[in-house]
């Protein structure tokens, strides 16, 4: 799609609209599994499962940067059509996934137990808790060369088969997550099992693809190998990426680790909210992702006008969907919780941090399209440190001082919203400081 010319605001939301069915699909994943434990197992099952994303997203989120990097790598040899350098990066690509598939699978599982104590998982919950982890890192290579897999094509240009996959993978989830648990009763062990059997599914059907196609893209056995300069320049666009996701998800362990001194019910009330909060993210995640590309191809062309416009335009759109969203999810806080539970000490909990929190995410609609904006410009380290500084440095600061001379719940929940108004202070300052627009006009 060229972005150069034409209707900003519909080249915008065609270009979201696939990322954002994707990322839905995918946050269903865990989503089926916190429904399903809490309606037949319970309330602290339900906490298990939804207590340890943190835990999860700290060592996948370094991953994902990396492999943000190696597509960024991949797209780049196949526009310039160096089909050695593409076949060169893609097998890099798998190799490293595969070999980082088993590093990550051993730290988790090894360190599942740690984790677990470091965010004061409630006694209650812990054992639950530590077999999902245990089992979900086990079976991490499912995910990881899936993912991997997916966002080759995606570099290549075909985003419509990944999708398919990724929703071929989500319904057989949800049906083994109701087999294993409703049927076989096999409770948390179940959702894990259910969900590394569904990942694995939907990583043979992607790497059959790329093995059997007669494109560019094709991979072979004969061919797998890394090589090491294709290896560095995905390490020098993927790191950067990598650190911002795995040090704000483990920043957000830290977040947990204060819910939890409020007992069982609070930590499964607040996994339930951050499920919740995912889904309200969604469409201004994959418009961030929109504008990128958007403020990209435009950077390129020296049109800072349509620049100008295109960040407003993507404001504007994520701002009246994010909104609209909030209200209906704040409307119905009672019946969304009693998707997931009928305990009224977790339901109290979910609730109120439905309502108090939410009407807050539109302040993160600044930060995702401005720093979508700034990395379409190639500055990628300015987002990185100003959210490294609003999520971890402030947030963690703020629940330390609020810890100790308070004891209540709201205080501390309001840590993640301070956290995303730090973040909108310190983007709206740079974007008025930077001259970002006379630094295009100069490069082009």
């Amino acid at each position: 799609m060229n972005m150069t010319d034409g209707v900003i605001w519909r080249q915008l939301v065609a270009f979201a609209i696939p990322l954002l069915l994707g990322n839905f699909f995918q946050q269903l994943y865990n989503t089926a599994d916190s429904i399903v434990v809490g309606n037949f197992v319970g309330p602290y099952a339900l906490g298990a499962v939804t207590s340890v994303a943190p835990a999860i997203n700290t060592l996948i989120g370094f991953f994902m940067g990396l492999a943000t990097g190696a597509g960024v790598v991949i797209s780049q040899n196949f526009g310039a059509s160096n089909f050695d350098g593409l076949t060169r990066a893609i097998h890099t690509a798998i190799a490293m996934t595969f070999l980082g598939s088993f590093l990550i699978a051993g730290i988790g599982v090894a360190c599942a137990p740690y984790m677990l104590k470091w965010m004061q998982t409630p006694f209650e919950v812990y054992p639950l808790a530590l077999d999902y982890l245990r089992i979900y890192f086990a079976g991490i290579l499912g995910l990881m060369m899936y993912n991997m897999g997916a966002g080759i094509l995606r570099a290549v240009g075909d985003s419509t088969r990944p999708l398919y996959f990724l929703i071929f993978s989500t319904v057989l989830n949800i049906g083994l997550d109701i087999l294993f648990v409703a049927v076989f009763d096999l409770g948390v062990k179940g959702v894990a099992y259910a969900t590394i059997l569904s990942q694995l599914i939907s990583d043979i059907l992607i790497l059959n693809l790329l093995f059997r196609t007669k494109e560019a893209y094709k991979i072979s056995l004969k061919k797998m190998k890394i090589d090491p300069h294709m290896l560095r320049r995905i390490f020098d666009i993927g790191i950067p990426a990598a650190l911002q996701q795995a040090i704000t998800a483990f920043s957000n362990m830290f977040v947990q680790s204060y819910v939890n001194e409020f007992g069982a019910a609070g930590t499964a009330g607040w996994g339930i909210f951050t499920r919740m909060d995912t889904f309200v993210n969604l469409p201004m995640q994959s418009m961030s992702l929109s504008v990128t590309t958007f403020v990209g191809q435009n950077t390129g062309a020296g049109k800072v006008d349509r620049i100008r416009k295109g960040i407003r335009t993507s404001l504007v759109i994520s701002l009246l969907v994010t909104l609209c969203i909030c209200i209906l999810l704040w409307l119905f806080a009672p019946q969304v919780i009693g998707l997931f539970t009928q305990d009224m000490s977790v339901s109290e909990y979910g609730v109120l941090f439905i309502r108090l929190i939410t009407p807050f995410s539109l302040l993160s609609v600044w930060n995702s399209i401005h720093a979508g904006s700034l990395r379409g410009m190639g500055n990628s380290r300015t987002p990185m440190l100003i959210m490294l500084g609003s999520f971890v440095l402030f947030r963690q600061i703020y629940l330390f001082v609020i810890s100790r001379i308070s004891d209540s719940v709201i205080l501390v929940a309001l840590g993640y919203p301070a956290g995303w108004l730090i973040c909108s202070l310190l983007m709206l300052l740079y974007f008025r400081h930077s001259h970002w627009e006379e630094k295009i006009k100069s490069v082009s």
